[in-house]
């Protein structure tokens, strides 16, 4: 039996809820009356409240995140039909601003704004002496890192080897772009790396292999970051790769060096650009110099050897779907092994809805509250946007066709932008779907596409594909990719 559960829907189940662990690790007295229990997303919320109540608890914590919105709702009302007496408290980035307004409010006895460490601990010793705060929404003031203890023990053996092993070496962001959550709160707390190298050691000796830096700008501090880098340079072993997000803007000559020294396969790094337009960068209060931005990636993928994970947004206020092409195109000519391509959402809280009446913007109301259409972009237009990311995803991110999507880009007349535009316009009749398809279906459509649309040569398109799909593991090689 357990008085108090923490629980969340991960969106897949090689994520761990990172800040559960905090607020397990935080529980002080009440540590060995808790327990924490965590699902993905197509656990049934009903099975879920069964498995929790089963514990039979007096405290339920909550993490609500974008992506789990309607499954904490199923179980809330579940939890609250089943055990009336039991007390709901929500916490995470989706219920901390606009709280009041959002659907999940009622169903809470509690909910927590912000970065609950601390306070959670608190209020679980007043609600378990009967002592329950009047309040129902709770806003403590972020923490100092040096009064947390850190999370890293309540990483299972288990998860260490399945999961990703998500880490910190800082908090907040001194940044303001207009579209995320970490510019409402500005500024950045630092933790002591005397305190975080023991942990990291340990979690490095259990065997954690695939590890993430959840910084929101890892190369502000180039004296945290050195240590921590250094740290991992000296244990770098086969297997292993740790992921953190860097800004173009912050990478300094010393940084250079710090990361020209990376071990090959150490390190994946994630650039935010967004986009190489200065005015709309600048609008949105990201501004940034695209030259800047384009000689970091330079930089990074012919001087170092990590491997680059590059952000654009598409539906940005102000930009038409020329200027996101031309941002996606300049992308590709600077060769990231990875170039994700974000629809742009209004987060609750975030500063980008100011832009709405300017640019006739429409967002979706439920999750994950992407753009719908605005003045520059039709309905249309931004659906065809969004099949356009997946179809990328698939056939640029995954790293299945590395001989294939070069010839591609070979065939004369069309950019790039414009050869998967075109691609993604052929793919989804087909399948009536860009979720799902089989591997072997979509490199058939991707060799019509290329044939019959793009003029390449039958015989080149085939031997390109026949060495991919058999790098990518494909069982056997049907027919018409063996015998042309």
């Amino acid at each position: 039996m357990s008085a108090i559960i923490l629980a969340t829907f991960n969106a897949r189940y090689q994520h761990a809820a990172f800040g559960l662990r905090y607020l397990l690790a935080n529980l002080g007295e009440l540590r060995a009356e808790a327990a924490l229990l965590e699902f993905d997303l197509q656990r049934n919320p009903e099975a879920a409240a069964e498995q929790i109540l089963a514990h039979q608890p007096r405290v339920v914590g909550v993490a609500v995140y974008i992506w789990n919105v309607r499954q904490t709702a199923e179980l809330l009302a579940t939890l609250r039909r089943r055990a009336p007496g039991v007390k709901l408290v929500l916490g995470g980035p989706e219920v901390s601003y606009e709280t009041e307004t959002h659907p999940l409010a009622p169903l809470a006895d509690f909910v927590i704004c912000g970065e609950a460490d601390l306070v959670f601990a608190d209020l679980c010793r007043a609600v378990l002496a009967g002592q329950p705060p009047h309040e129902k929404i709770l806003r403590p003031p972020p923490p100092d890192p040096a009064q947390l203890a850190l999370p890293y023990e309540f990483y299972s053996d288990h998860d260490l080897a399945t999961r990703f092993a998500y880490l910190e070496a800082s908090r907040g962001c001194p940044f303001g772009c207009e579209y995320c959550v970490s510019a409402i709160d500005r500024g950045v707390r630092r933790f002591d790396w005397t305190r975080l190298q023991p942990e990291f050691e340990r979690l490095l000796a259990r065997g954690a292999r695939r590890i993430k830096f959840v910084d929101r700008t890892f190369n502000l501090d180039l004296e945290l970051g050195r240590a921590v880098l250094e740290f991992f340079y000296a244990r770098a072993v086969t297997g292993v790769q740790v992921h953190i997000e860097i800004t173009p803007s912050c990478l300094t000559e010393a940084w250079r060096e710090l990361l020209r020294r990376a071990p090959p396969g150490l390190l994946r790094l994630e650039v935010g650009v967004q986009t190489f337009d200065e005015t709309i960068s600048a609008q949105i209060g990201r501004p940034q110099s695209a030259a800047q931005a384009e000689d970091a990636l330079r930089f990074l993928r012919t001087e170092t050897n990590v491997l680059i994970h590059a952000d654009l947004i598409a539906g940005l206020p102000g930009q038409t779907l020329e200027m996101f092409a031309a941002d996606f195109d300049r992308m590709v000519a600077l060769q990231p092994h990875e170039i994700q391509v974000g629809i742009l959402k209004r987060l609750r809280g975030t500063a980008i809805g100011r832009h709405d009446a300017e640019w006739g913007v429409r967002w979706n109301t439920e999750p994950p509250y992407d753009i719908l259409e605005n003045k520059l972009l039709d309905a249309a237009t931004v659906t065809q946007l969004k099949r356009f990311a997946r179809c990328w995803e698939i056939l640029g991110n995954r790293g299945r066709f590395e001989q294939t999507l070069p010839l591609l880009w070979s065939a004369p007349g069309d950019s790039p932008f414009s050869k998967v535009w075109k691609f993604t316009e052929q793919l989804f009749p087909r399948f009536g779907k860009l979720h799902g398809i089989p591997l072997l279906d979509f490199a058939r459509a991707l060799f019509d596409f290329m044939a019959d649309f793009q003029g390449l040569e039958k015989p080149r398109i085939a031997a390109a594909l026949r060495a991919d799909l058999a790098r990518s593991g494909a069982p056997h090689l049907p027919k018409w990719v063996r015998e042309i």
